[in-house]
């Protein structure tokens, strides 16, 4: 049995002293013997160990970056795109240059000066495009200051239509474009909004039709890769980071495009690569020193995929903080589901989850030796977090944070007794389930009250426990999309039935419907979510952290299990592009 060092009570809660907990150490933690391995049958998901290995991640470095004369470059080019985005003159001129700062990952230096120049733009709103009858215009205005938090009409669009209420089909294609990208901003009820994206939509895939085959300049090329990549994924839908080191390969071939803006992206991009390597190593160090992949092989090593998750949903320097306590929680979630999901008992797991609701330490003799390192894991990074917000905000969070961990895992031990017992849960019975099992409410959490100020319990109540219509959606985004790329796996090695499946088995639906039916439920919550980030009371920072959740999850999941199995997926070459390959700066200065 293993051998605990306890340093602090087991009814550890951060006291009127505001001490800083220790830590409960599980010193020796064996595997399961031979003997309980005849007696116990566990499955296993047969989970590739990881692609980049602890050595390999120490290893990274950014050629580009790492001179102190980069750094000092990139201060220089800062100041001076600053300089030309203040002094841009024209409504059209200053849109345009705030959509490239954002395709280009550089906008985050001018948070300030966007916002003024959209105030000042919002004020003036209808003296651009509608009057000219520049769909481009009008559209990017539309993008842009809705997304701002700006309140537009989808009416703007109106303007453009003949007089029997259809759009015209002589439109230009960059302003179809606009108006496609513009349209995924949508909120309930929009259904102008829906009737506009079917349009471009349709004009879009006529025009990657017509010119495939045809040997384009540099400017039609540009227009191209633009409308392809739209298709496959609007950019309001879109990982920051990934389009970023995208767009700085097909900024170069924009006709109009500013050497001075390619310059600063490419030397940013590396600079903040180097910050996220040197945040990885260290996580990573912390990972190998849990001693975690000796003594649970079955779970998923994944430590680089949960901290890129971070990146998607917090990439900028400041958030350092947020990405270790996020790619912690994300590690501990995937470990804590490979247990319920595959390898436990039903009476371990049980155990386990009355243990996690009673959030007592002594009790962890109760559980077999592999659940104990589990445990105290568990017990310590939660308290740790609990103990920072204490300190940082005055305000005692664990009772929420133990709360929403047990839901959690009664949610998992649900879905083992429907594995157990063969049932076949309702769609409904299924959703209700799996919006707490998405792991949402756990992961809002976590990093609410260390983005917002005013922590109430109201708003951690709403938060925890799917009150909010923004976690129900966005815990509605990351079930359905983990189902749409998992369940066929899950299914074939004899999991319980998923979304899909439980669709099929209510309405009779073949697999294909079902799957055309979570699509269009995705999209349906795309539209709540950008409505609560106008509506909603909670902190926009809060806001656009969940948004940026729900942009990351349909980029792992997109092409299949881009966690479990990243080598199936193109999570590896996101990986690649984001953390480990640096933007050849060479080339920008050769242009």
């Amino acid at each position: 049995m293993a051998t605990h060092d306890i340093s602090f009570s087991s009814a550890f809660v951060c006291n009127a002293l505001h001490q800083k907990p220790e830590h409960f150490l599980c010193n020796t933690v064996s595997k399961v013997t031979s003997a309980q391995a005849v007696t116990v049958m566990r499955r296993s998901a047969n989970y590739r160990p990881s692609l980049w290995d602890h050595q390999y991640l120490l290893s990274l470095e950014n050629i580009y970056a790492k001179e102190v004369e980069s750094v000092k470059k990139a201060k220089l080019l800062k100041e001076e795109v600053r300089r030309t985005l203040v002094t841009t003159q024209g409504s059209l001129e200053q849109l345009e240059m705030i959509d490239s700062l954002q395709r280009l990952g550089i906008s985050y230096h001018y948070k300030h000066e966007i916002h003024d120049i959209l105030k000042r733009i919002y004020e003036q709103r209808h003296e651009i495009g509608r009057e000219s009858q520049d769909l481009h215009a009008t559209a990017l205005a539309f993008f842009l200051l809705r997304q701002h938090g700006f309140d537009v009409s989808q009416d703007d669009f109106d303007v453009f239509k003949s007089e029997n209420g259809i759009f015209r089909k002589t439109l230009p294609i960059k302003g179809v474009l606009s108006l496609y990208e513009a349209s995924y901003l949508s909120m309930d009820s929009e259904f102008k909004l829906k009737e506009v994206r079917s349009f471009a939509n349709e004009l879009l895939t006529q025009f990657i039709a017509e010119n495939s085959t045809t040997i384009l300049g540099t400017k039609e090329t540009y227009m191209l890769d633009m409308v392809k990549r739209a298709l496959v994924k609007p950019y309001h839908w879109s990982t920051r980071r990934i389009e970023a080191r995208w767009y700085i390969d097909v900024y170069r071939k924009k006709h109009d495009m500013d050497p001075l803006l390619l310059k600063f992206a490419a030397l940013d991009f590396n600079i903040l690569q180097v910050n996220h390597q040197e945040e990885l190593k260290l996580i990573s160090s912390w990972w190998n020193s849990t001693g975690f992949m000796k003594q649970l092989d079955f779970v998923r090593d994944r430590i680089t995929e949960s901290y890129f998750w971070t990146i998607g949903i917090f990439y900028e320097p400041e958030f350092k903080y947020f990405r270790k306590i996020l790619t912690k929680l994300f590690m501990l979630i995937a470990i804590m589901d490979d247990i319920y999901d595959i390898y436990g008992t039903l009476e371990e797991l049980e155990i386990f989850t009355n243990v996690v609701e009673r959030w007592d330490v002594n009790l962890v003799e109760r559980l077999p030796e592999y659940m104990q390192i589990c445990f105290l894991l568990l017990y310590n990074e939660i308290n740790q977090i609990g103990y920072d917000v204490l300190r940082d905000k005055g305000r005692n969070i664990i009772p929420y944070l133990k709360q929403v961990w047990t839901d959690l895992f009664k949610a998992f031990l649900t879905e083992a007794k429907w594995y157990k017992t063969g049932h076949k849960p309702s769609f409904n019975e299924y959703m209700q389930n799996g919006l707490i099992s998405s792991s949402v409410p756990t992961i809002l959490l976590h990093f609410f009250p260390i983005l917002c100020d005013q922590i109430s319990d109201q708003n951690l109540t709403d938060v925890s426990k799917n009150h909010h219509s923004i976690v129900r959606s966005s815990a509605t985004i990351l079930r359905l999309a983990n189902d749409l790329a998992t369940s066929t796996e899950e299914m074939a090695r004899g999991d319980s039935p998923k979304s899909v499946q439980c669709y099929m088995y209510e309405t009779g639906a073949n697999e294909d419907a079902a799957r055309e039916q979570m699509q269009r439920m995705i999209i349906d919550s795309w539209d709540v979510i950008n409505s609560a980030a106008h509506t909603s009371s909670l902190p926009r920072g809060f806001v656009a952290a969940v948004v940026n959740l729900n942009r990351v999850v349909q980029c792992i999941y997109q092409h299949g299990d881009g966690h479990g199995c990243p080598e199936k997926a193109k999570t590896v070459d996101y990986i690649q592009s984001v953390l480990f390959n640096p933007v050849p700066l060479v080339r920008v200065d050769e242009h």
